[in-house]
């Protein structure tokens, strides 16, 4: 099968560190198709840009037209483009491209060298203002190109890389409001925002899924050269992997994080970072993500928790009763809230009688598996859950965003044990902000329990997840059969839900259930006695498939910058 073909509109690098040499890195560690199409010609090293020359529009068209002819692509990202004209020439492409099927195009504004030297005027600022940001699916500049985009400097703040650091989100919002469908503000590299004496290398992003601060610890290093060329074609690359922008995001952070720690001298300035395909399956390199604009982080829980085992999940004291008698000892009590009631409209509140049944469903349901050793997960009721002394609480990703910041730090400092639902790369990354007691993967088959936008994650997903979370994972959706159960065990995670599986009659499914849970265990431990280069072999992760549909199609029609 053949790959994915992108394409990159940028320089050449005479030191083999940046542009389209960094971007062919990037592509390969993807293993997308990368067509370098030339628009400039620069004369540099490892220490300087010595000259700049923009390619004739004649020469960019041609090379445009021949590959439109034989390897159109899935995304187009673009570099160092010279002048006006080229400017021009490029967003004549993606138009005519566009009628014929949907583009991406990730846009890395690269207006000067990282020595300062400026590749871009006046002119060429506005060209990409009215040309490239509104056709832009990400746009992906640092913090000194994104105040340059947006004109900051003439308000004052100057044009240093801290100046109006405390702000990147509303430039980010800016942007977008210039037309670009997601956009990515990097190098944010400051603890302004990190409530931690640890540095963090933070990267701002705002997409139609998801907003927040992608964390991951500095690298350290002064070979660094080629660090945003190899982010947006990283975001390229993904994209045309099929991952929405929000997800391509967290790749490209991954990949540009491993790049920048295999960076090697080549000169006797800055050597160049190196992307290399093993990125995906480093636990160390995924990103944390806030949940809002303070880039808040939770201590990392201790690791030593008991596996989770068969997970019950039931929406009754006498349901918890029913599973605790037949062996379970982790089970979750889920009384989701009528949907008449609005928590946010307090004329809307659940009545008296509703409120005083829950309370006596959660208190009959602490007793019972205080009463057998088991934990108590209550689902959305964390107030009531932490005042009637369950072990813990599950919410879901739109139940914390709703808490705020407030909500989320009084319900860390509760100490309740948190399990938290995800279903992509995004979602995976904000939980690791909280520390959570364990991370729902689902769904892992398809389900009918409720109606979701994700596709199912699979096994391969799961393993993934299992690898890659940070905290114990445990398997969810679409588990009707004990064969599925073991199948999910086998993969090595702390947990499998089960819900429609319980059936009416817990005491006679729960102990089939429980001996697929226990086979799907042995499996890993047999995997553990394996040869070592064999169990190495069969260890490698493959890059998750995406769990949405890639939705970046078409950009939004040609406008003005507001």
């Amino acid at each position: 099968m053949r790959p994915p073909v992108i394409w990159s509109i940028a320089g050449t690098d005479s030191g083999g560190g940046a542009g389209l040499a960094a971007d062919q890195r990037a592509a390969d560690a993807f293993g997308v198709h990368l067509c370098p199409v030339v628009a400039a010609v620069t004369a540099q090293n490892s220490r300087s840009v010595a000259r700049i020359e923009p390619l004739p529009v004649a020469w960019l068209d041609a090379q445009l037209e021949a590959l439109a002819a034989d390897m159109p692509p899935l995304v187009i990202k673009t570099g160092l483009l010279g002048g006006v004209a080229q400017i021009e020439c490029v967003a004549r492409w993606i138009d005519r491209l566009r009628r014929d099927h949907p583009v991406g195009l990730v846009v890395d504004p690269v207006l000067a060298a990282s020595s300062g030297a400026p590749f871009a005027d006046a002119a060429v600022l506005q060209a990409y203002r009215a040309l490239l940001l509104p056709r832009a699916t990400v746009v992906t500049p640092n913090v000194r190109e994104a105040h340059r985009l947006l004109e900051a400097q003439d308000s004052g703040l100057g044009d240093s890389d801290d100046a109006g650091r405390s702000d990147v989100p509303a430039l980010a919002r800016r942007l977008r409001a210039c037309g670009a469908a997601a956009a990515c503000i990097t190098g944010g590299d400051s603890t302004d925002h990190v409530q931690s004496a640890q540095r963090e290398a933070l990267d701002w992003i705002d997409t139609e899924h998801a907003a927040g601060w992608l964390a991951s610890p500095r690298v350290d290093t002064t070979h660094n050269h080629g660090t945003g060329c190899t982010f947006a074609s990283s975001v390229a690359a993904a994209l045309a992997l099929g991952y929405v922008a929000a997800d391509a995001l967290v790749l490209a952070k991954m990949a540009t994080t491993q790049a920048l720690q295999s960076g090697h001298a080549a000169g006797t300035g800055a050597g160049p970072v190196i992307a290399r395909p093993s990125f995906h399956a480093d636990p160390a390199l995924l990103p944390r993500m806030s949940w809002g604009e303070a880039a808040c982080f939770a201590a990392p829980r201790r690791s030593d928790d008991p596996l989770l085992g068969l997970y019950a999940i039931v929406d009754s004291a006498e349901r918890v009763r029913q599973v605790l008698a037949a062996g379970v000892r982790s089970v979750q009590l889920r009384i989701k809230t009528p949907p008449l009631f609005d928590a946010a409209n307090p004329a809307q509140a659940p009545d008296a009688r509703w409120t005083a049944m829950l309370r006596d469903e959660i208190a009959r349901s602490v007793a019972a598996c205080r009463a057998a050793k088991a934990e108590l997960f209550i689902n959305d009721h964390w107030a009531l859950a932490q005042e009637l002394g369950a072990s813990g609480v599950h919410l879901g990703q739109d139940d914390l965003l709703a808490l705020g910041e407030a909500g989320r730090g009084e319900l860390l400092r509760s100490g309740l044990a948190l399990g938290i639902s995800s279903h992509s790369l995004w979602e995976l990354c904000r939980t690791r902000a909280l520390a959570p007691r364990y991370v729902a993967c689902g769904p892992v088959w398809p389900t009918l329990t409720k109606d979701m936008p994700w596709r199912p994650q699979g096994l391969d997903n799961l393993r993934w997840w299992n690898a890659m979370a940070g905290a114990p994972v445990v398997a969810i959706g679409g588990i009707l059969q004990p064969g599925q159960v073991s199948e999910a065990a086998a993969c090595g995670v702390s947990g499998v839900c089960v819900v429609r599986a319980l059936g009416v009659d817990a005491t006679t499914t729960v102990p089939v259930l429980a001996t697929a849970l226990r086979e799907g265990v042995a499996t890993t431990a047999l995997k553990k006695h394996k040869r070592p280069e064999q169990a190495q072999q069969e260890s490698l992760l493959p890059l998750p498939h995406p769990s949405l549909p890639n939705g970046w199609g078409l950009a939004p029609p040609p406008g003005s910058c507001p």
